[in-house]
């Protein structure tokens, strides 16, 4: 947004907190956000309010501001499919307009609670679309890869808890396949000396801000559970999901949390088209064997054919920009 001309207050990066422990933790600074955020919005008076995602945030929010006579649009469905279903009565209660992204959200709003929503695609297939990709030759002289192995990409997440623990059990299967290499995709968010701890072996690779040249040029990918599954899955690689968190927000993750599946890619197909590793299954040998699976023969091509199908169900091109047209015909 702000790259668009907008006006940034505060980056969203300053008051996002992963994990239930953590929320706990940082209850004041939370709060304070709130505050300053509703202060913000008086001061600007918008004639419309445009939450995108973050919903322990944004509801609150919007509860005030419907209060406040705000129009309320929500872009990016909290996601009540899979955990605390009763914020339907929030959302119905505050917010105007919601503009969905997943192509099951429309049933789940429309069917189940009568709520009407507007399901508009997925940015991801416009993001991907607008990236310049390396020419996969460039690509690999620029970042020392040997031009002849092919590549094994680790998408493991952007929190620097999160990547730590996901990146040791994902490297684990190096030594299994020595006839690949294996880059890891930094995150913007940590300094490239965060990584160095990782680069033990001479087929270990780091590559920062490259992740969808590194997607298109890998051969099959070990992704943590997140939106990179449906951009991996976008790019046409297999992949094995991954993850594994904080041992007390699993615990209490695992109660309130209702999905058969955590992969946005299974989710979508309302079936295991491609192998989640959770928590204790996310072992060295159970990720060597799902590895194993997708590198060569039917269950790389059955992942392949999934993801056609996934393709068709997200839609077309233009999801924001359809989203900005409904918001602007609803004001």
């Amino acid at each position: 947004m702000q790259k668009a001309g907008g006006d940034l207050a505060k980056h969203y990066k300053d008051m996002a907190f992963m994990g239930f422990l953590e929320v706990i933790k940082n209850i004041p600074t939370i709060f304070k956000n709130i505050s300053f955020c509703k202060e913000d919005i008086e001061r600007f008076n918008p004639d419309q309010l445009i939450f995108i995602d973050f919903s322990g945030f944004n509801l609150r929010i919007a509860e005030w501001a419907k209060k406040n006579n705000f129009n309320t649009n929500y872009y990016i469905s909290p996601q009540i499919w899979a955990s605390r279903e009763g914020r339907i009565k929030k959302i119905k209660r505050d917010i105007d307009n919601m503009y969905v992204i997943l192509p099951f959200e429309k049933d789940f709003y429309e069917k189940k609670h009568n709520y009407p929503v507007h399901f508009v695609g997925h940015p991801l297939i416009d993001a991907i679309e607008n990236t310049k990709i390396v020419d996969e030759p460039i690509f690999r002289k620029e970042n020392g890869l040997d031009t002849k192995k092919p590549i094994i990409a680790l998408l493991q997440g952007s929190r620097k808890q999160e990547v730590q623990k996901m990146l040791e059990i994902m490297l684990s299967v190096s030594d299994n396949f020595p006839e690949y290499l294996y880059v890891i995709a930094g995150a913007p968010s940590l300094h490239d000396s965060f990584y160095t701890a990782f680069l033990k072996d001479k087929s270990i690779h780091y590559v920062s801000n490259q992740t969808y040249s590194l997607l298109k040029h890998s051969h099959a990918a070990l992704v943590t559970s997140g939106t990179a599954t449906l951009e991996t899955a976008l790019f046409g690689i297999p992949q094995v999901v991954c993850y594994k968190g904080n041992w007390i927000s699993y615990q209490i993750a695992k109660r309130i949390i209702t999905l058969d599946y955590i992969s946005l890619v299974n989710l979508i197909l309302d079936k295991e088209a491609v192998k989640e590793l959770i928590q204790s299954e996310l072992t060295t040998k159970n990720l060597k064997e799902g590895l194993s699976e997708i590198i060569d023969g039917s269950k790389r091509n059955s992942i392949l054919k999934d993801y056609d199908a996934l393709r068709k169900k997200l839609g077309g091109k233009g999801a924001s920009q359809l989203a900005a047209k409904l918001i602007t015909e609803n004001a």
